[in-house]
């Protein structure tokens, strides 16, 4: 059985957490490393596994070290797992659910030869939805890609990618949710201004994208052929459309995409 140590009890570590023990692939054999005592303290309750507040005995026997903290606590990490029996030579792997760090910044800091895979979640992992892209490090082989895969798809799928395409992903996948929101949002509130009650918008708008997305994933047509089918000559659809188009719907999309794409990259060049 895979030793799995969780370095960050945030949201993202308590998801990965969660999914890995209602998906039956862990047991026990996870341990979380969490700083702050109230925090820690939620996890050990909700999960009954073991909770430390130190990082070099957080690790000890892990297979798979996974660093769930924010970019700006990367550096204290590393530090604490200097201090850990970590070698290049054993069968440990590092892997990094940091936004914006690169696996070249891990691996100057780790012993030499030490495999690393950069991973991009999103947010519906939460739910065990999540859309995880992974990227290899320069020491990382195909078992160690295959292991993380088989880990991260206790909360969703799984993607592989070069690493030089991570600022494309983090501004498709990682920053898409917050897409979606806005989006229902703005339909909620259309919905209210057309006289409706704001939980009936609500309820309508959530279940026409849980449906409609249920349907994207299981249809054999794409996107744009599925929304041609709902789209009738001269119909309500196609009056609405004429309009969000007219409005620069997709070039406000592209515009706002590549915006995520620069400010990953500058958010990665920053922390170098």
């Amino acid at each position: 059985m895979t030793r799995i140590a969780v370095i960050g009890g945030g949201r993202i570590g308590e998801a990965l957490t969660a999914g890995l023990l209602e998906s039956g692939r862990m047991t026990k054999d996870l341990v979380v490393v969490e700083t702050h005592r109230e925090r820690a303290d939620v996890i050990a309750g909700r999960f009954g596994i073991r909770v430390t507040d130190d990082v070099a005995d957080g690790v000890v026997g892990a297979d798979l070290l996974v660093v769930a903290v924010k970019p700006r606590d990367v550096d204290s990490v590393l530090t604490a797992l200097s201090k850990a029996e970590l070698s290049g030579d054993r069968d440990q792997i590092l892997v990094s659910l940091a936004a914006g760090t690169t696996t070249a910044r891990l691996e100057g800091k780790l012993p030499a030869g030490f495999p690393v895979v950069r991973v991009m979640p999103n947010t519906p992992m939460l739910v065990g939805q999540g859309m995880s892209v992974i990227a290899p490090g320069r020491y990382a082989r195909a078992e160690h890609l295959d292991l993380v895969t088989d880990v991260l798809a206790a909360v969703g799928k799984v993607v592989t990618v070069a690493e030089n395409q991570m600022d494309a992903v983090t501004a498709v996948s990682g920053s898409g949710p917050a897409y979606f929101f806005l989006v229902v949002e703005a339909m909620v509130e259309a919905g209210v201004g057309l006289g409706l009650a704001r939980d009936v918008a609500t309820e309508l708008v959530v279940q026409t994208m849980i449906g409609s997305a249920a349907l994207l994933d299981s249809s054999d047509q794409t996107a744009a052929e599925l929304r041609v089918a709902v789209t009738s000559p001269a119909g309500t659809t196609a009056a609405a459309m004429r309009e969000l188009e007219r409005g620069g719907l997709r070039s406000m999309f592209l515009e706002g995409m590549h915006a995520a794409k620069r400010r990953s990259a500058e958010q990665g060049s920053s922390v170098e």
